[in-house]
């Protein structure tokens, strides 16, 4: 069973690349999304305040409302950034467990948090977002990935 426990989410400022996309395009997504967000982070010297997210609007399903984002100290003074998105991870008491292993393998860890939470009548919102601990280009073997999960209740 995964390890969970309750956080309070602050509501940090966050930069972000936000799409609809088809669950078998996500890897693709995510790699150009934050290709573009890293190039808006150096063009306006921007300070990093977390790691990298993918942000899940709604129930999971074949097209899917995802958002790469990155947390940043605050946002570029700029009004408009071609393609980003301005935005905060809301703040809110979450729950947050820490997933091991490949991408593939975080609906258990979902699951796991569904139960935990509904054990101690929490109820899930249909937001939640996954924080990318661990780089796949540097560690290549998916059993050593690390995803922080946090999710929303009510």
């Amino acid at each position: 069973m995964t390890e969970c426990h309750v956080v309070t989410n602050m509501g940090d400022p966050t930069i972000g690349v936000r799409a609809s996309v088809r669950a078998d395009e996500r890897q693709t997504f995510f790699k150009e999304a934050y290709g573009r967000l890293f190039e808006v982070i150096g063009e306006y010297h921007l300070d990093v305040t977390g790691e990298p997210f993918g942000r899940y609007r709604g129930a999971p399903g074949e097209v899917m409302d995802v958002e790469a984002g990155v947390p940043v100290a605050m946002h570029p003074r700029d009004g408009h950034i071609d393609g980003v998105v301005r935005g905060h991870l809301f703040a809110a008491d979450c729950v947050e467990a820490i997933h091991m292993g490949p991408y593939d393998t975080l609906t258990d860890t979902y699951a796991s948090m569904v139960l935990w939470m509904h054990a101690r009548g929490l109820n899930p919102l249909d937001d939640m977002w996954e924080f990318y601990l661990t780089d796949p280009n540097l560690e290549p073997d998916p059993a050593k990935w690390r995803t922080k999960v946090v999710w929303p209740f009510s």
